[in-house]
């Protein structure tokens, strides 16, 4: 969802050229299918589903190869490079399907995993901001402009009737760049995501003004479940891997379900150490981090009922336009489905709209 400039790891990974991902139908024991999936910041805790599988070997167990690479500040977003042919798969949000199709690209998301969009909008203590009400006058740092939280916090403003001409954006990134626009007071706030936030509330540089990080904080500033975190790809790539698509989804959703059952220091025991402890955050603080943003994973890779809805209210309410855009085919709950089936889970989340 971010934009940033593939890493060495996502050059390494696009340089196999023609060795795009393999049908399913000459997958083996020796001979896996690969997948190439771009996420748009790995280290994320937002987007941790994504190595936390690779690090638990579900996708080998559940038939498929995965190259995992990502963002970082500056270049090509991750779902751009899916819809481009750079790569097979996005971990990026849901959001993007609808951006997508309102152009005539047909993008659809193949799971949910996350039913919030795991960002807060943390305000340093002298902007005196408290809700979106007060972004009037002032410079709001989003990862970058029109990317997820550039829309986002369109929305939260124009909800609560401050226009676009009356507050200021900024590109911030995440990260150190996030934590040095408001050290520097280039912005008064940032939306931005763990552990980011907890390197922000250690060092006393700002509060949280607006959650958004957890399905209770979406809900009250959003209107209803906001579904984030997802698997996108072209409909075109789907339906001609299909089974290699249902192995993805299998192993995300063993994935979620491992995420639900397990607390936020298992979790980050399993994470590379440098997601979870570096320059700008201890491993205690990811924890208590994730373990208060936890609630944002859902347990069984099923769009919410009435996510989707909500969504796209809010890309029409700020000027997207959807009349291109049919709800229905933007999402499919089939694999998530079938996949709680194959395991023998029941699915927590009401399903939404079609499964097909």
């Amino acid at each position: 969802m971010f934009k940033r400039a593939i890493t060495a790891v996502a050059i390494g990974a696009l340089a196999l050229g023609s060795t795009a991902a393999c049908s399913s139908s000459g997958a083996g024991s020796s001979s896996l299918p690969t997948v190439r999936l771009m996420v748009g910041g790995i280290d994320k805790q937002i987007y941790l589903p994504y190595e936390l599988a690779q690090k638990l070997g579900f996708y080998t167990k559940y038939g498929v190869k995965m190259e995992l690479s990502t963002e970082t500040n500056g270049g090509v977003g991750a779902e751009d490079a899916m819809a481009s042919g750079q790569v097979d798969m996005a971990g990026a949000w849901y959001i993007h399907t609808i951006d997508f199709q309102s152009k005539g690209k047909n993008v659809i998301d193949v799971v949910q995993l996350s039913g919030a969009p795991g960002e807060r909008i943390m305000c340093s203590p002298s902007s005196n901001v408290t809700t979106a009400a007060d972004f009037k006058g002032k410079t709001m740092g989003v990862t970058d402009l029109g990317s997820g939280t550039d829309e986002l916090t369109q929305f939260l403003a124009a909800q609560k009737g401050v226009k676009r001409s009356e507050y200021h954006t900024l590109a911030v990134g995440a990260g150190t760049t996030a934590i040095a626009a408001i050290q520097r007071k280039s912005a008064q706030c940032v939306m931005t995501t763990q552990p980011t936030v907890g390197a922000l509330e250690s060092k006393n540089l700002a509060t949280s003004a607006v959650d958004l990080a957890t399905t209770q904080g979406a809900q009250a500033a959003l209107g209803g479940a906001w579904p984030a975190a997802s698997v996108l790809a072209q409909a075109s790539w789907v339906n001609s891997h299909k089974g290699t698509v249902q192995k993805v989804v299998d192993a995300l959703v063993a994935t979620m379900h491992w995420i639900s059952t397990h607390s936020a220091a298992d979790i980050a025991n399993k994470l590379p150490s440098d997601y979870v402890q570096n320059a700008t955050i201890t491993k205690a603080q990811y924890i208590a981090g994730l373990s208060t943003d936890k609630a944002q994973f859902l347990p069984d890779g099923v769009m919410p009922a009435g996510g989707p809805k909500t969504v796209y209210a809010m890309e029409k309410l700020i000027g997207t336009d959807v009349s291109k855009v049919t709800i229905g085919n933007t999402f499919t709950n089939e694999f998530a489905m079938q996949a709680n089936k194959t395991e023998g889970f029941t699915p927590s989340t009401p399903p939404a709209g079609p499964t097909g």
